[in-house]
């Protein structure tokens, strides 16, 4: 599972509110409401899911498990155990 690169531009309006488009928002599991973190780093702005989500996936949740430090959900662990050789 990989996520794919989006790449879209949007405008700053007069109070320095930028929109995430909507197919974005439904490939990163983001809902109204949801916290974000937004960083700036060299001259780049970043906006990460706040909280523990999914490594591979991204949806947050009460089924995620640590797995050399990182978090997985259930979903993902059990692909991840199909696909193993």
């Amino acid at each position: 599972m990989t996520m794919k690169s989006i790449g879209i531009v949007r405008k700053i309006d007069a109070l320095g509110r930028i929109v995430i488009p909507k197919e974005m928002r439904k490939m990163l599991y983001l809902a109204e409401g949801d916290p974000v973190d937004i960083s700036a780093e060299n001259d780049t702005i970043v906006i990460r899911k706040s909280g523990t989500v999914c490594v591979f996936c991204g949806k947050n949740g009460g089924d995620l498990s640590t797995f050399r430090g990182r978090s997985v959900c259930a979903s993902c662990l059990r692909e991840i155990a199909e696909n193993k050789d």
